[in-house]
């Protein structure tokens, strides 16, 4: 994807300022005070020194002094002010932006996540929106008085004395030369040392998250290898940006110091001459001195305009991606479900791959339906078009007689309850886990789920029932157990459609039988589905669909398909005979 035009970029970033322009205002006639403030010492300063002390009035002496002292108090409680609001519209600013990722993140379909990096997406919500935050709030507040300070100055110094006030400003010119040229340089550049520590932050993630893996084959140096090895990158892209960073703060310097070196030279020979007065002189080295500690922040605030500039790039790259699953505009709520669903000539597929080819059946309210294939046939494919998860390249689904892409995503998924074959709990209590889909539920209605899937009772052996914590992604329980809360999580939706991904590969003979009697009651009302590798499973459904790349091969009961499918015994034999006892 091309890169957007900084400026656009950029006014894409202050228009989150918009909603807090009460405070930004604050800020920025704080800032227009303060300047005044700036502008006015210095020739305070000069009246000191030309009639109070040459002068030798004492009586001016004095009252110029306690107007400095006022006028020094009062730009003190301005720049609280102009830190207080800057700071609040910024962090304003921040907070929506990560809202608005969040947002976007939790709303983007599968296909997306599927392409994204986890460490990737981290940086961008945290250390990129940081960099907004900055560029929105302090950033540019000191490139406006950086800017209005040299104009102001320049002014005053025209005013005070054209022909020294000409040798000075011949500066500028390459000050501000040296700023932007820098800056055009240094953008790129930057975008590089994010993305490449936003691959540092996903192979720590990785690491973090694989951390049993890679103990258990041995892989520790390995691992510590390839880390190095981004590390090293990322230093070296990071040194670079610093030596250009290291050359451009002298040259900064070096070109507003040459004004003061010409004031002190032409400046003192015409005090010499008697054409200016001592006074002048002083406040001409007060005014470039002021320019001083603009310029020094000017010269580190381009570099991170530049930075900020490809931070806002890249978190509006996610804000506008667009969903390939979403509602339709003219969506409807899907409303009174039976459970009835259909396939009609469906095909799924990543780019050429082609998953499903041209699948179809026709599921009538409450019936069971066992997926049944070798690993990579389509089952999981299949449940993963019925929420929505992906939409088929071709065909169409529909629930009760309505196309699924015609309802919206909330209304559908409501109707759905599932467990996926990988388990995932949130770090949380047991309690917050099972109505994680039903916050509203009541405790009675999750120990009644809990109940139904078999949990309750090794959840009242945890340290505190219900409200012990599961650990990050629960792994302070075993395989069987976080399946087990999966499920009363699924039951609690009370749905019409049930989706149970090899519910039961994780738990033992005599836990699946348990879920199986608790289940047998819930599932006669409902449309389920199932993907198991149990014959139990398989015995008691209504339909069977065989799947064979991609494409149903064969469909009935355990009996029909044994006397018509040589796919379906061979999978019999193979996989499923055995749980019978038989040789």
């Amino acid at each position: 994807m091309p890169s957007a035009p900084l400026l656009q970029v950029l006014r894409r970033a202050y228009g989150y300022l918009r909603p807090y322009w009460k405070q930004t205002a604050g800020a920025y006639v704080s800032l227009l005070l303060m300047l005044a403030i700036n502008a006015a010492i210095p020739q305070f300063t000069r009246w000191i020194i030309d009639q109070g002390i040459i002068g030798k009035q004492l009586n001016v002496l004095t009252w110029s002094v306690l107007a400095l002292l006022v006028l020094t108090l009062i730009k003190g409680v301005l720049n609280y002010f102009q830190g207080l609001f800057t700071e609040t519209s910024s962090q304003n600013v921040a907070f929506d932006l990560r809202n608005d990722l969040q947002r976007k993140l939790t709303q983007l379909s599968f296909s997306f996540h599927d392409q994204s990096e986890t460490g990737e997406l981290l940086s961008r919500a945290v250390q990129d929106v940081e960099r907004v935050r900055f560029l929105t709030g302090r950033a540019t507040l000191r490139i406006l008085e950086a800017s209005l300070m040299l104009v102001i100055t320049a002014v005053i110094l025209l005013t005070m004395d054209m022909k020294l006030a000409l040798l000075v400003l011949l500066t500028m010119p390459l000050l501000v030369l040296q700023a932007l040229r820098f800056g055009a340089r240094f953008r790129p550049l930057s975008m590089l040392v994010q993305k490449q520590l936003a691959v540092l932050t996903t192979t720590v993630e990785q690491n973090l998250r694989g951390t049993r893996v890679v103990k258990a084959y041995n892989q520790e140096e390995a691992e510590i290898e390839r880390f190095d090895r981004e590390n090293d990158r990322w230093f070296s892209l990071s040194n670079l940006s610093a030596r250009m960073q290291s050359l451009n703060l002298p040259l900064l310097f070096l070109i507003a110091n040459l004004g003061m070196v010409a004031i002190i030279y032409y400046g003192g020979s015409q005090v010499i001459e008697g054409s200016i007065t001592i006074g002048t002189i002083v406040a001409f080295i007060s005014y470039v001195g002021q320019l001083v500690d603009p310029v020094r922040r000017l010269g580190m605030i381009i570099p991170a305009v530049a930075i900020a500039g490809s931070a806002s790039e890249r978190i509006f790259d996610v804000l506008d991606t667009v969903s390939e699953v979403r509602d339709a505009p003219d969506a409807i709520a899907l409303k009174n479900v039976r459970g009835r669903v259909r396939f009609e000539n469906v095909s799924f597929g990543y780019g050429r791959n082609r998953i499903l080819d041209n699948i179809s059946f026709d599921i009538q309210p409450g019936q069971k339906v066992a997926l049944l294939g070798l690993t990579g046939s389509g089952k999981s494919s299949i449940i993963n078009l019925i929420p929505r998860f992906y939409d088929p390249t071709a065909g169409r689904i529909l629930v009760d007689e309505v196309d699924i892409r015609k309802v919206t995503l909330k209304s559908l998924r409501e109707q759905i309850g599932i467990v996926l074959q990988e388990t995932t709990l949130f770090a949380a209590t047991i309690r917050e886990n099972i109505a994680f889909g039903n916050e509203n539920a009541s405790d009675a209605e999750v120990v009644r789920a809990a109940k139904a899937a078999q949990a309750h009772n090794f959840i009242l052996q945890t340290a505190d029932g219900y409200d012990t914590k599961v650990g990050e992604r629960g792994v302070t329980l075993s395989g069987g157990q976080k399946q087990r809360i999966a499920i009363a999580r699924a039951l609690l939706l009370d749905p019409r459609i049930l989706i149970l991904d090899d519910a039961t590969a994780s738990v033992d003979t005599e836990t699946e039988h348990l879920i199986q009697l608790a289940l047998a009651e819930l599932v006669k009302e409902r449309t389920t589905f199932l993907i198991a590798h149990r014959l139990s499973t398989v015995r008691n459904a209504d339909l069977i669909l065989v799947l064979d790349s991609g494409a149903i091969t064969a469909r009935g009961t355990h009996e029909e398909l044994l006397a018509t499918s040589s796919v379906y015994r061979s999978i019999y034999n193979q996989q499923l005979k055995k749980q019978e006892g038989n040789p």
